[in-house]
């Protein structure tokens, strides 16, 4: 049996870490590149290689940046009294499209996995901490994923800011805009039910 190139084992390797590839998808991108588009494998792999170089972590929120403090940080057009928690700068992203949030961000790069060896130092709670209690914020939201390692993420977090006396708010869930209750699950529905408020 013949054995593919090395170096194309190697990418294959490489693109199998992508979540979400399986080693046939993988397979099939790189075959793909190399084959059909090789301008945009060189293309692929110069941005990586820039983005590995310039691109860090905001020494504030800690969100990727190319500079020591991010954008938003610096700008002196947020509201400095509210920080918002997210997992990843992906969940910030989708945050700031909203356009509903004026405040600053925290990025955990994470959320808390005691079976996957990541605790409060992995998500770099001691930072956060800092952050939330230097003085100028008043209230944290907690808007972790609604999965279990996200509520654990924030049942934890709330409760150790709580009792250094934050304010501490969790991100809404319920029924989604435009959706017909007949086609969202009980769960959904359920905690729409829990997060009832009054009609003004």
């Amino acid at each position: 049996m013949t054995r593919p190139p090395a170096a194309l084992d190697a990418l294959v390797a490489a693109l199998k870490r992508l979540p979400g590839v399986g080693p046939r998808s993988a397979q099939r991108f790189a075959y793909h590149l190399l084959q059909n588009d090789r301008e945009a494998a060189d293309a692929i792999a110069s941005a990586l290689i820039d983005a590995s170089a310039r691109i860090r972590h905001c020494e504030r929120c800690n969100t990727f940046t190319e500079l020591e403090v991010c954008e938003t940080c610096a700008s002196p057009r947020r509201d400095a009294t509210k920080l918002c928690v997210v997992e990843t700068p992906a969940d910030q992203v989708t945050l700031e499209q909203t356009l509903a949030f004026d405040g600053l961000y925290f990025v955990l790069m994470g959320r808390l996995s005691p079976l996957d060896g990541v605790g409060p130092n992995e998500i770099h709670f001691d930072r956060l901490l800092a952050r939330a209690t230097d003085g100028e914020v008043r209230e944290v939201i907690l808007a972790t994923n609604f999965t279990q390692e996200g509520e654990a993420t924030a049942h934890y977090i709330g409760e150790m800011l709580r009792v250094r006396g934050l304010k501490v708010s969790r991100l809404a869930r319920g029924v989604p805009m435009g959706g017909e209750l007949e086609y969202v699950d009980a769960a959904t529905v359920a905690q729409a039910l829990r997060d009832r408020r009054s009609v003004d």
